[in-house]
């Protein structure tokens, strides 16, 4: 009988690279305009015990408060980090 081995860091990252692009197709399917190292920000302070819903008011609050210059900034820093 072979005994499992945990997995490898690799194996942990990209485990966790799927993960945050998936969430990353959600979050674009509902509109939240959020980059996947945003989304990825998200789940880490919402696996470390914050409430999801405190956050998400928190960035409302953010977005009203500093708005963006405009989406197609957005898209242009989205493109480039792509990169």
């Amino acid at each position: 009988m072979e005994s499992a081995s945990p997995p490898s860091q690799d194996v942990k990252r990209k485990a966790a690279r799927e993960v945050i692009d998936i969430l990353h197709e959600i979050a674009t399917l509902l509109n939240t305009h959020l980059d996947r190292q945003q989304l990825s920000y998200c789940v880490s302070l919402i696996e470390n015990g914050a409430n999801p819903e405190a956050l998400a008011k928190v960035i409302r609050q953010l977005r009203a408060e500093y708005p963006a210059e405009s989406s197609d900034n957005d898209d242009a820093e989205e493109g480039a980090a792509a990169r």
